[in-house]
């Protein structure tokens, strides 16, 4: 009975002393996340929000889908609260500035590196993981393996910094080091002329790791916007037979209900465009 009381002991320092926990049971003793923004994703991760820590997957095979609306509210609420930068490393498209301001992020905090090999790559996000100075490090890796992770999730608890890798779908078929591993698709539903969709886009996701719990079943996320409304169809107005003070009228109506288009909807966090790239913004930011 002693040796049992002993080994429960043991076990009992292990979880409180090291970063083991319990797969059966969500409700570990977590710290409190960075709050995602939107309820059912809260629900479902540790600590009721994205990690501030540690190594994030995001797993998808096509852009724009919602990857980066996901991260935006917390990213606006990191930028805002802490002094450190939000980098991106070999993003797809060159970010949109007026889309991450709308979004509530800080331009001033954010560093983009474009490094040109694969070794770079590695060698820049271990190296900004460690280095306390970014709260979170956005990444594009391609191909990565398991090592590699592995060495950027220490790194990152090193440097209490968040890191988020987007990566191909069809690296769920490979175990990973990361801590959170999150999948995502395309809404099932679309909008139809026949049927009454939500007039809010979304993104369906589903938890294939996390800690202390088991992975998720498909769950969706929900946009604040307008894209699914539903466009007046033209072709049904008879203006060629109406008298010209009543197109106008008309015509007028119809315009202010169609919505405005908003930048960061769909995804539009990029875009092709002359931009200036902050590379030496850091050292820029020393000699002030």
């Amino acid at each position: 009975m002693l040796r049992d009381l002993s080994k429960n002991q043991s076990l009992q320092l292990l979880l409180h002393d090291t970063e083991l926990w319990r797969a059966s049971s969500i409700d570990c003793d977590f710290r409190q996340g960075i709050t995602t923004g939107f309820p059912v994703l809260d629900g479902h991760l540790p600590g009721a929000g994205w990690p501030d820590d540690g190594v994030t997957e995001l797993l998808h095979d096509q852009q724009g889908i919602g990857e980066l609306r996901l991260l935006t509210p917390a990213l606006a609420r990191l930028s805002q609260t802490q002094t450190r930068w939000l980098l991106w490393v070999s993003p797809p498209y060159i970010p949109y500035p007026p889309a991450l301001l709308k979004a509530g992020i800080d331009l001033t905090s954010i560093l983009i590196v474009n490094p040109k090999t694969a070794n770079d790559t590695l060698w820049v996000l271990e190296k900004a993981l460690a280095s306390k100075s970014c709260s979170a490090v956005l990444a594009w890796p391609g191909n990565i393996n398991e090592k590699q992770i592995r060495r950027l999730q220490v790194a990152s608890k090193e440097g209490n910094t968040w890191n988020i890798l987007f990566r191909p779908a069809k690296a769920a078929e490979r175990a990973s080091p990361a801590e959170l591993r999150i999948q995502l698709f395309p809404p099932k539903t679309s909008p139809s002329r026949h049927t009454s969709p939500s007039e809010h886009t979304s993104v369906d996701f589903r938890i294939l790791k996390r800690r202390g719990g088991w992975s998720s079943e498909i769950l969706n996320v929900p946009f604040e916007d307008r894209l699914n409304q539903i466009t007046p169809d033209f072709p049904s107005l008879s203006i060629a037979t109406e008298d010209i003070s009543t197109r106008s009228l008309r015509d007028s109506a119809l315009f202010q209900e169609i919505p405005e288009f908003e930048s960061h909807d769909f995804d539009v966090l990029f875009e092709d465009r002359e931009l200036m790239e902050i590379h030496a913004m850091a050292e820029d930011n020393e000699h002030q």
